[in-house]
């Protein structure tokens, strides 16, 4: 059976997102014939305090960039997670082989024009529900068109635990000649100051205990965003008015390196050109729907079997939801970690100015890869999942 476009025919759901969690008849069963690929950043924590952050960032839009150009020209949606260090795609056999070949070839450039080390698996999802692990999604929109994928289960854990072991070997490539396209691929914009003066960027990952019911305790973790964060528009880190462009070659010559490997001096200064001219493009009608639409596009939730998100606001209302994490995590419910910072970093995929752009944050200094950290050696103190 032909289910390649499982995934776009899939349902958006609007109601709120703690109901949706416990609305298991809107979660279908990810098809078995397709596949899980995982990239990841070998060593990001160590990358990440030398101070590469931005370029751990990058490396890991870029290998979404790869995949999603792949996807769009077999016209096929997929549901893909940006990790800060690395992503998960969940992909159908038509794009598989295509993405891991792409993959391959970003991974050696990345590896020659930054020497850091991308790690590249995939794993069937027969092989997931073998071993007794779930892997279900769902649709979710909380304003506008822009929608994400909400997963439920420890597949996704299962695959990455396997394929970050150091004995894992990626399976032999095919003997296809493959292609890297990263046409898209943007890092133009500089560091974020959250909306408010007074106010602090929050980077949190959470998961589940495995004898707690997953949907009920990120339930209870969403509310509590909600109840103290307000709504996601009012929690968001991106506005439009503390958006400012990248103006010096130095900070420009990241994106040219990851995209095109030596600084190539024509292509710098093009890009220099657009980001000068790009101010006043911004002050045009279709400037300033870009940028609202660059707001409302900005991916500042992951629920990919565990919770991440970036959120902005106060020391007072952090304070008040670590006192309901600490609560949840006291009763065996939960895990969870989180890194504060005074800025949020963005890099993105623009497909066209239009409508198809993505935006994809992370708190300022690795956020996604600190808290993952202090996470780890949270669950090295017990045998917790």
């Amino acid at each position: 059976m032909n289910n390649d476009q499982f995934y776009s025919r899939l349902p958006v759901n609007r109601i709120p997102l703690s109901d949706l969690l416990t609305e298991e008849h809107l979660f279908y069963k990810i098809p078995d014939n397709w596949y899980v690929i995982i990239t990841d950043i070998k060593n990001s924590t160590a990358a990440v305090q030398s101070g590469l952050h931005e370029t751990v960032n990058l490396i890991a839009t870029g290998s979404i960039v790869a995949v999603l150009n792949i996807s769009f020209k077999a016209n096929i949606t997929i549901p893909f997670f940006f990790g800060g260090d690395g992503a998960t795609f969940i992909v159908p056999q038509v794009v598989k082989d295509a993405a891991i070949g792409a993959l391959r070839l970003y991974k050696i450039n990345t590896q020659k024009n930054f020497n850091i080390e991308l790690r590249i698996g995939t794993m069937p999802v027969r092989e997931i529900y073998e071993h007794g692990s779930e892997l279900k999604v769902s649709k979710f929109s909380s304003s506008g068109n822009f929608s994400i994928p909400i997963i439920l289960g420890d597949g996704l854990m299962y695959a990455e635990k396997l394929i970050k072991r150091e004995d894992y070997q990626l399976p032999d490539p095919d003997l296809l000649e493959h292609e890297l396209n990263l046409n898209g691929m943007q890092c133009r914009w500089d560091r974020i100051k959250p909306p408010e003066n007074n106010y602090e960027v929050v980077t949190l990952i959470a998961i589940a205990a495995d004898r707690v019911k997953q949907s009920e305790a990120y339930r209870k973790v969403i509310f509590h965003i909600d109840e103290i964060y307000g709504t996601p528009e009012k929690r968001q880190p991106i506005s439009v008015s503390k958006l400012r462009l990248k103006g010096t070659f130095t900070k420009l010559g990241l994106e040219i390196r990851a995209r095109f490997g030596e600084m190539k001096v024509f292509n710098l200064i093009r890009i220099w050109l657009t980001n000068s001219l790009g101010y006043l493009y911004f002050q045009t009608r279709n400037g300033k729907t870009y940028l609202n639409r660059l707001v409302e596009m900005s991916d500042t939730l992951v629920i990919d079997g565990k919770i991440n998100t970036v959120i902005t606001g106060t020391e007072k209302q952090r304070l008040l939801l670590q006192e309901a994490l600490n609560t949840l995590e006291t009763a065996g419910e939960i895990l969870y970690a989180f890194y504060v910072s005074k800025e949020s970093v963005m890099s993105c995929y623009v497909h066209d100015l239009k409508d198809d752009h993505i935006h994809f944050v992370d708190g300022a200094e690795g956020g996604y890869t600190k808290a993952a950290g202090v996470l780890k050696l949270k669950l090295r103190k017990g045998d917790f999942i």
